[in-house]
């Protein structure tokens, strides 16, 4: 990597680390359901115009459906999982737990895709699944004042980041980037528009916190796809990968400078743990290593 390519590996993770605290900020005076819908349809009206500019609407045409199946898995389910979470959890909490993503998606393409699971990459899913027993051990409480159902929610949602991948590795595979990125916020609006009209605040939310709705879903999800896409093409996916060890840095900074959250020993040595297994999972760990063997 580049100079160039290094600051956007850093943008693009300040930009999502800072989406957990702009979450946690706004959703109390939204709800769930209509900071999300703000979210998806904000970053719908950043994208599309991009996609005309482009000249790629007629290759949304031809995959809406699975671009749009890929919003649900991709978008509206986690980002919902994510908002509810953070109404009880900090978003450095729920950003560590958020890297272990990667982990998920290699035991899903598994599966589904039929990917090969060599010691190392089974090491490192392992390990990465131990690093989240770390983390949320002892936070399982389900009673009303339990943390319980929002740490479920944050691993629910990287599960789903996790269908997601695959789904796209098997239905839109050679398609544009910008496509999958501008259908899937689509397909994220169009099943959120109910419930956010039917759940929209009857208090109507502060000028502070339609800021933070706007910086993330202009910002943190339009923006921030395309600089994901691009390092993608300049790098390559096993480089780009990188931004899910550096969120939760930036989580912990923007979560301390704006809103007072703390990292606990806890949450350091689960999150460590998590890093080193997807790294061992994901071949960032190793590969060199073995290339050099072999």
């Amino acid at each position: 990597m580049n100079r160039f390519d290094v600051t956007e590996l850093l943008l693009l993770a300040a930009l999502w680390g800072g989406s957990f605290i702009l979450i946690r900020y706004a959703v109390p005076e939204f709800g769930p359901f209509a900071l999300i819908l703000v979210r998806v349809g904000l970053a719908t009206l950043f994208l599309v115009p991009i996609l005309v500019v482009r000249r790629q609407v007629n290759a949304l045409r031809e995959n809406w459906f699975h671009a749009c199946t890929v919003g649900l898995f991709s978008s509206a389910i986690p980002f919902l999982l994510f908002a509810y979470a953070m109404v009880s959890v900090s978003g450095s909490f729920a950003s560590i737990l958020n890297a272990g993503t990667p982990i998920w998606g290699a035991i899903i393409a598994y599966f589904w895709l039929g990917e090969a699971m060599n010691g190392r990459r089974i090491a490192g899913l392992v390990l990465g699944v131990v690093g989240v027993l770390i983390l949320v051990w002892g936070k399982l409480d389900f009673g009303q004042q339990g943390l319980g159902w929002p740490v479920l929610a944050v691993l629910g949602a990287t599960v789903f980041y996790g269908v997601s991948a695959s789904y796209t590795k098997r239905y839109l595979s050679g398609v544009p980037p910008l496509v999958t990125a501008a259908g899937s916020q689509i397909g994220a609006m169009v099943v959120l528009l109910p419930m956010g009209i039917a759940f929209w605040p009857d208090t109507a939310p502060t000028a502070s916190a339609w800021s933070a709705g706007i910086l993330l879903g202009v910002v943190s999800t339009g923006f921030a796809y395309i600089l994901f896409f691009r390092l993608i093409r300049s790098i390559g996916p096993a480089n780009t990968i990188a931004v899910t060890f550096l969120i939760p840095l930036f989580a912990a900074l923007w979560g301390a400078l704006f809103l007072g959250e703390t990292i606990t020993s806890r949450m350091a040595v689960g999150g460590a743990t998590i890093f080193l297994g997807t790294a061992l999972a994901t071949g960032i760990i190793g590969t060199r290593r073995a290339t050099k063997e072999a």
